[in-house]
Formats: C-alpha cells, structure tokens, sequence
C-alpha cells in the first residue's frame, strides 16, 4: 500500500484518504501511522475517512465526515484549527451551505458516475458543482466513478479536486494513472485558474 500511494503521489496525488471499513483497529492503526510518516514526507495532507480519534493518533492531517458520523465542531474541537475536515454532501446544496458555515474545510459532492466503490450512492449532476462554486467558497471535491475521460466535465463545472480509487489504484501504471488527473487540471488552469485548492 505504501508503495502505491507513493507512486499516486508521485503522478500528481495532492491530497490522500485512508478508508477501510473492514480491517481491525489495530492493524488499520498501523496502516494510517504509515501512510501519515509518508504522507509528512512528501509533504502532501493524509485525510482519514470517518475516525475521528484515528485521524488524531496517527497524526493524519485531517478527517472526512459522513452523513452518519460526527459533526464538524467536533472533529474540529478533537483535531484543532489546523486540521483539513470535509464534508460528504452527496447530492446535497443544503449539507454544503450548512458545512461552510460550521467550519468545515471543504466540501464533497458525488458520486457523479456509476462507481465500483459505491455503486447504489446517491447521484450528483455537474449543475451542482457550478451552484456551489457560485455560492459558497470553500474548496469543492467530485466523487464517484471518476476517469480522465469524464472527469474534465466536472473540473470544467467546479472541482477543485477528484476523489479517486478504482482509476488510480486499479491500474497497472498508478503514476501513469494519476499523472492523467493531474493533466486534468493543468489543461484546465490554461484556461481559467481555479478559485480554491487545499
């Protein structure tokens, strides 16, 4: 896993998530405090889906946070004002306004395309992206089903980054894989600059 997140990062990853749902506590301990002295390494933030109190002993950047799990005044009260938290929205406008105004980091829409992670997650349209670049200022992410081929649609529309699994640590060349997200936004900033990044 290191390896591959090395090699993401290496491709352009800006930003890293550690999410498993399945692993014991113990060990999924021991695999965040990895990925966390990798990530300080290199000098790029490592979220920790849903754990609050795992993002904070293993020295995590910051937490993602569902629609069932804490909210931000907590996460923010545990992790300190440092500390990157975002915020699942799904389809959702409201949840992102009520975000922006509770302290949150940024904000997460998706999924936008049929997703192997998610598969029965609620569906988002690329008019989301540009009603929340319009009105709220925080840093916008895209999830689900996202490729190179159909993820330019959503930084055209707003996303300042693309959460991604399948499409960079399902293939072969996972530098390769990433590098092509990272064109994404280079071909994008030739041609309006983004208005927020993390």
């Amino acid at each position: 896993m290191i390896e591959q997140v090395s090699l993401a990062i290496d491709g352009g990853a800006v930003m890293i998530q550690y999410r498993d749902k399945h692993l014991p506590r113990e060990e999924r301990g021991r695999e965040a405090r990895a990925l966390a002295t990798l990530c300080h390494e290199r000098d790029v933030p490592l979220i920790i889906n849903d754990d609050i109190e795992l993002a904070a002993t293993c020295g995590a950047a910051g937490v993602h946070l569902g629609q069932d799990d804490a909210p931000v005044s907590r996460a923010r009260r545990r992790l300190g004002q440092r500390a990157i938290i975002g915020v699942s929205c799904y389809n959702q406008m409201e949840r992102a306004r009520t975000a922006a105004g509770t302290d949150a980091s940024y904000v997460a829409f998706g999924r936008f395309f049929p997703s192997k992670t998610k598969p029965g997650a609620l569906q988002a349209q690329p008019a989301l992206l540009k009603q929340a670049r319009r009105e709220i200022r925080l840093p916008i992410v895209a999830i689900g089903g996202i490729t190179p081929e159909n993820g330019a649609e959503l930084v055209h529309a707003g996303a300042d980054l693309l959460a991604v699994i399948h499409g960079v640590f399902g293939q072969t060349d996972i530098r390769a894989a990433a590098q092509a997200y990272a064109a994404l936004f280079d071909a994008s900033r030739e041609t309006a600059p983004l208005n927020n990044h993390l």
